[in-house]
């Protein structure tokens, strides 16, 4: 019986995962620059670091999370997001108190949700993220937005809008959740099973429901803009104005939530303007985080970070036609005449590799004709011919397959001539 792929996951073939190769190498490069280094967690964790981390409220914890128990009875879940994991290691490995300060970390991996698959959706994801813990100042929430915005940049994309929003500080955020308690509680009725259990946990998440998204109560909520105290005001303004100073445009939108509870003061989203991209154009999001440290039981720490999905990254490139060179090809295919040559080939194919020449050579036995075939389809740059004539005469032929010029070689030195014939 065939065995086919789980629904909501994919395989990345050859052809295709050379241009994931690539973005995940310039996501590496940016990073660098900014001075982010890499941290890896595992892929699964407690279930209770997204429970408190995550926030029991979201539809991510409440109906999207792959858990189970393992033979000890202790409940695990699939990591379906990166930065619960990053800080519980912050804590976890007392990164806190590092020399250099904020701590900015990266990650590239993937992610699970159990969620309807769609285009650009799966259960199975890769996200790469970054985190900046331990600073205040409003220049890094402005830093993170930028690295994002450099990296579809970087490679091609136009069609970008950054939206942006201040989800304000405690005292803010106290304000508003009780000014949208008292707007829905009248009428909470009508909204769905999910938004009534939010309206005393977490009334915020109300504003980020799909299921009544064009409900009038929706449209005419208050505004968390309106209950900014001076302190989150002053904040908000200073992220604008570094944007503006960094040329990155942007909107200012006061329904943008994010999806989990950990958000507060900046909140953002990357989306694609692209023509026929789809119906969920969220490229990345992100925002800060302070108090999560200290709920996943760590000192009082700030934080802000974003994500990106590699998948829908590839999306908008094709939604934008973004035309990348890949490179391929190699760099030498050997073609073998005679038993002796052909035996001889294997210890000259690891020479070549060996020497940082990717090359590759005949394993079924075929004639030079089909020889020539195999290393036209792997688009090989040279190739070298060797038959026993010529090694008896310490003699190999090679050939360039672009201009069709052939040279002789001495084969003890073929290795470093072919080198130099590379430059």
């Amino acid at each position: 019986m065939a065995i086919s792929i789980p629904r909501g996951t994919q395989d990345i073939l050859p052809g295709e995962v050379e241009l994931w190769q690539l973005i995940e190498q310039k996501a590496r490069e940016l990073c660098e620059k900014y001075q982010y280094q890499e941290i890896r967690t595992p892929i699964f964790e407690h279930t209770e670091l997204f429970s408190r981390g995550v926030g029991d409220t979201t539809d991510i914890v409440q109906k999207e999370m792959y858990t189970f128990e393992d033979r000890g009875g202790r409940s695990l879940t699939l990591r379906p997001e990166g930065t619960a994991s990053t800080v519980r290691a912050f804590v976890e490995k007392k990164l806190f108190g590092s020399a250099n300060q904020p701590v900015k970390l990266y990650y590239m991996g993937p992610m699970f949700r159990y969620e309807r698959p769609q285009s650009g959706r799966f259960r199975q994801f890769v996200q790469f993220g970054i985190e900046a813990l331990g600073s205040n100042d409003p220049a890094i929430d402005a830093e993170v937005i930028s690295l994002a915005m450099n990296l579809y940049k970087e490679m091609g994309l136009k069609k970008l809008k950054l939206v942006i929003n201040s989800l304000g500080d405690k005292e803010s955020r106290i304000a508003h959740r009780e000014a949208l308690v008292q707007h829905f509680k009248p009428r909470i009725h009508e909204f769905c099973s999910d938004c009534q259990n939010r309206l005393e946990k977490n009334p915020l998440r109300i504003l980020d429901c799909k299921q009544d998204r064009e409900h009038e109560l929706m449209s005419t909520a208050p505004s968390i803009l309106e209950y900014l105290n001076d302190d989150s005001k002053a904040y908000f303004e200073k992220v604008q104005k570094y944007l503006t100073q960094l040329e990155i445009p942007f909107e200012v939108d006061a329904n943008l939530v994010r999806g989990l509870d950990y958000y507060n003061h900046t909140a953002f989203e990357i989306m694609s303007d692209a023509e026929g991209f789809g119906a969920i154009t969220t490229l990345a999001g992100g925002g800060r985080y302070n108090g999560l440290v200290e709920e996943i039981g760590g000192p009082e720490t700030p934080g802000i970070g974003f994500a990106l999905s590699i998948e829908r990254f590839i999306a908008a490139l094709k939604a934008e036609g973004v035309n990348i060179e890949i490179k391929q090809g190699i760099d030498c295919y050997l073609v073998t005449l005679g038993e002796e040559a052909k035996d001889y080939s294997v210890g000259l194919l690891q020479q070549l590799r060996l020497a940082g020449i990717s090359a590759e050579r005949d394993y079924f036995n075929r004639k030079i004709k089909a020889q020539f075939k195999a290393a036209d389809r792997l688009k090989a740059k040279f190739v070298a011919i060797l038959g026993d004539e010529e090694l008896k005469n310490n003699k190999i032929n090679v050939k360039n397959m672009e201009t069709g010029d052939q040279v002789e070689l001495d084969l003890d030195s073929f290795v470093s001539t072919f080198l130099e014939m590379q430059q």
